[in-house]
């Protein structure tokens, strides 16, 4: 896999393995970005041996996340994001939905990776509502003190908390509920957790079949990561939240924007998402050091 396609625009930093597959780089790949290299494209290709349609999921969740962020900026008058795990800045992401809607609303995208660092600050430097932070989302309590977060967010106002196809990412060995449970408890009443999760349907179907052939592929193939799991798993992610109308749901049934034209895909039949609410009346628990 010598053939490398270096990163458009931005000089590779320092330190990056450019011979291991990255999430967000896989994501860019099949979201048909350019921000990727040859380590990348093949792991998705190999996902596409048994899912053609795999990069549909991509832009599916991609839309998912543009009705959610315009719900929670115009209905629920949001004006404040979290986006974790963000990856790669592509066109229409959450603060260029957000900020058609209210040109005031401040976004603040996070991400592990280096290459998506250097990208966020590179194409967001010139918007002053919107910063991006290299931190780990598995570790909430120092995330949640980064400087480019508190410096950009009020965390003791309502802020809406996005987890769009992440945590399916995180180890079981990391207990994925716990740390969210972490954010929610640090979240200020009247916040809002937006989740999407790759699904395991369960029961023997097609869908199940495909489900753990492409969590092998996840796992086996140099990406290393990328659990289905069963919608109780996922539901766990959102505590005691109340889920909002219609959901957890697969992805297009969430408040589609109008009739289907076309049958669903199995592998769009193979993720879920949910909007929950944190009511204004509970308790803000603060996050303490240990």
């Amino acid at each position: 896999m010598s053939d490398l396609v270096p990163i458009t625009g931005v000089r590779t930093p320092v330190g990056v393995d450019t011979t291991r597959a990255s999430i967000a780089r896989v994501y860019d790949y099949s979201l048909g970005g350019k921000d990727n290299y040859e380590v990348d494209r093949y792991v998705f290709h190999k996902l596409c041996e048994v899912a053609p349609h795999q990069a549909e999921v991509s832009h599916m969740n991609r839309r998912w996340l543009h009705r959610v962020v315009r719900y929670l900026t115009t209905m629920a008058g949001v004006d404040q994001f979290l986006d974790l795990g963000a990856g790669l800045p592509t066109a229409l992401n959450t603060h260029t939905v957000a900020q058609r809607e209210n040109p005031d609303a401040r976004v603040v995208y996070v991400d592990n990776d280096p290459v998506c660092h250097i990208h966020g600050r590179v194409l967001l430097e010139t918007n002053p509502n919107t910063r991006f932070a290299l931190a780990d989302l598995t570790q909430p309590q120092s995330l949640l003190r980064h400087a480019d977060i508190i410096s950009h967010l009020d965390i003791t106002r309502p802020i809406a908390l996005i987890l769009c196809g992440i945590l399916h990412y995180v180890d079981d060995a990391l207990d994925p509920p716990a740390i969210t449970r972490q954010y929610i408890d640090a979240l200020a009443p009247g916040s809002y957790l937006a989740i999407t999760h790759f699904w395991d349907p369960e029961g023997g179907s097609a869908a199940h079949d495909l489900a753990w052939e492409l969590q092998r592929r996840f796992t086996e193939t140099g990406l290393g990561s990328g659990w289905y799991r069963t919608r109780r798993k996922i539901l766990d992610y959102f505590g005691d939240l109340q889920i909002l109308a219609p959901g957890l749901v697969e992805l297009d049934d969430w408040w589609p924007v109008g009739p289907a034209f076309r049958p669903r895909l199995l592998e769009e039949r193979l993720m879920l998402g949910g909007l929950a609410h944190k009511p204004r009346s509970a308790q803000v628990v603060r996050m303490v050091a240990r």
